[in-house]
């Protein structure tokens, strides 16, 4: 499964982790920012290639991300609420999987979990959304979720292959009961 690009909305924690994540392994991202590139610390910095909404509210482009996109993952600590619980009733009012990660767990566990979740629900060469907490309301949040979305994507890269304690890489192995992944 390979996704085709990443977008997001650009506000500052998990969104801008995403952007920071595709930024360092070169994967093609955008999405929409609010008119102004506004965000909690003011503007969205130009390093991130975004397209500026008509609206300076951050509702309608969170919408449009989801519109425009195959599918969204939501990155929280906890339970998603404020923009995190909108992007989610948004998903579900457009009829468009949606994921809700809780990084209280490990970031294998978090990749992991990710990468399960495109390659069930989402169409070879597809677009994902991926939003989440704003950084002064999750602190902490832009390198979690930067660090498992580059985890994500260098095992979508690698066709999900694992790699054994002896260093070479193997498929993950079918779950006994169902014969699917786990």
């Amino acid at each position: 499964m390979q996704l085709r690009k990443i977008v997001s909305g650009g506000q500052t924690g998990a969104d801008q982790g995403a952007l920071a994540a595709c930024v360092q392994s070169r994967f093609p991202y955008g999405g929409w920012v609010p008119k102004g590139r506004r965000s909690e610390k003011g503007r969205v910095p130009a390093k991130y290639r975004m397209r500026q909404h008509w609206s300076r509210h951050y509702p309608p482009r969170t919408e449009k991300n989801v519109v425009e996109s195959d599918g969204t993952v939501v990155f929280t600590f906890g339970p998603p609420d404020g923009g995190s619980r909108l992007t989610i009733d948004f998903a579900r009012q457009h009829r468009k999987p949606w994921l809700a990660v809780d990084l209280t767990m490990s970031r294998d566990a978090a990749a992991a979990k990710v990468v399960r979740w495109v390659n069930r629900r989402l169409p070879d060469g597809a677009v994902l959304n991926v939003a989440g907490s704003r950084r002064s309301k999750a602190p902490g949040i832009h390198m979690a979720v930067k660090r498992v979305i580059r985890e994500v994507l260098d095992r979508l890269a690698d066709g999900d292959l694992l790699r054994s304690s002896s260093g070479r890489r193997t498929r993950p192995k079918p779950h006994a009961a169902s014969g699917r992944r786990a």
